[in-house]
């Protein structure tokens, strides 16, 4: 257990951030926000794997789902897909215009490549090893099909901005990255990679699930091209929903690949009874926003339904004030556990919400102990990652830390 004067010393410099961890003038959004969560004995810090669900988000499905039930008394409910993009869109600083729905952040990733027309014979595509993991083999391929893949890797947890000026040159396509790491929480420099990208001719696409809802993005002060996010991690909603964003005059440039029944703006068939004749099967068009562009068919309803609420809790708590609240969680873990002996692969400036840890069969070893402290976290085969977020507070810290054998 830490003593006082560590935990002080951990705390260092964090004094000018504390007035944001309470925010009188919204209801619910003192730090830590457990009552706005069911109760737990479970001291969760895996949020970032995904996030639990709000009791505000929950009434809001159940809502949809009395809707759904003909429930007589819940027949005027209206989901409202539209509002949920521009909330979405106000979280990034984007039009709504520039976003769509989609069904997760991969494959939001996949759309893009295919709409510059990737994979292709000599096509240049920068990416790095901090990218999330599950696109590691998307990139593999694109090498296999005929594009150049220059692979970054890290140096001391970070990806350098030199090295990715030193790989971008005239003839990229694009760079692909992950503006948070789900590796280490390692924050990239969004905007200075999309300037050296812009000056050689390439586009950039940022994986933004470990950030949108947990750190500021603003979309149009980086100039990042493209962004996608699925919703069940820090945007508190759950599996089989995401956004996409595409940069508003990028979209009469890029190829369609995608011909769904949702982007088409307008539709006139001459085919069943009583329609008007016409010497085509449908007169249609698409519309001229990202829809139009990107989305396909049916999406998930109950979810929409649950952002309504869990993206306006988050624009009333503030970003800022949430980012804010974990940093004296993330500061501890940082100055704690390598004095426990452990490698923190996060960097130390990093104010992601995330802390991550290389040790070996760490499954193996902290399974049992966290079990029995009713600790929840990310546990990989040799890495394991804390994940704090608007309900937890230093009690979930100490209780994780109690039960952490020295390494």
């Amino acid at each position: 257990m830490m003593s006082r004067r560590q935990y002080l010393a951990a705390n260092a410099g964090l004094a000018v951030a504390m007035p944001l961890m309470a925010r009188a003038d919204v209801p619910g959004a003192a730090f830590p926000a457990r009552r706005d969560f069911a109760p737990t004995d479970i001291a969760y810090l895996d949020n970032g794997s995904q996030h639990p669900i709000s009791l505000g988000a929950r009434a809001a499905v159940d809502a949809y789902f009395a809707k759904r039930t003909l429930d007589p008394a819940a027949q005027g409910y209206e989901l409202d897909e539209q509002g949920v993009i521009a909330q979405f869109a106000r979280l990034i600083n984007a039009e709504p215009g520039e976003v769509t729905y989609v069904q997760s952040t991969t494959a939001g990733e996949q759309m893009v490549l295919r709409a510059l027309g990737l994979p292709r014979d000599g096509a240049h595509i920068v990416t790095d090893t901090l990218h999330f993991f599950g696109s590691l083999p998307l990139y593999e391929e694109m090498a296999k099909q005929g594009c150049e893949v220059t692979w970054l890797r890290p140096v001391d947890g970070r990806i350098r901005i030199e090295d990715m000026k030193a790989a971008v040159r005239k003839g990229t396509q694009l760079v692909a990255l992950s503006l948070v790491s789900t590796v280490n929480g390692f924050e990239h420099d969004l905007k200075a990679v999309c300037d050296i990208a812009h000056a050689a001719g390439a586009l950039v696409y940022a994986d933004i699930v470990h950030a949108a809802g947990c750190v500021p993005i603003d979309v149009k002060a980086s100039g990042v091209d493209f962004a996608a996010s699925s919703t069940y991690k820090w945007l508190m909603g759950d599996f089989g929903l995401g956004f996409l964003y595409v940069r508003g005059d990028l979209l009469p440039r890029l190829r369609r690949s995608n011909y769904g029944y949702y982007g088409i703006g307008s539709f006139q068939t001459h085919i069943y009874p009583f329609d008007t004749p016409g010497d085509t099967i449908a007169d249609y068009s698409f519309r001229p926003d990202a829809a139009g562009a990107f989305a396909l068919g049916t999406h998930s309803h109950a979810v929409i339904a649950q952002l309504g609420h869990s993206l306006g809790y988050i624009a009333r708590l503030g970003v800022p004030a949430i980012q804010a609240h974990v940093q004296t969680m993330i500061a501890v873990l940082k100055a704690e556990l390598p004095r426990r002996g452990y490698s923190v692969m996060t960097p130390p400036e990093a104010r992601t919400p995330i802390v991550a840890v290389a040790l070996k069969d760490a499954r193996a070893k902290l399974s049992a102990p966290m079990k029995a402290a009713k600790v929840r976290l990310t546990l990989s085969a040799n890495r394991f990652r804390l994940t704090p977020s608007v309900q937890n507070d230093m009690t979930d810290i100490e209780r994780f830390l109690a039960a952490l054998p020295r390494a």
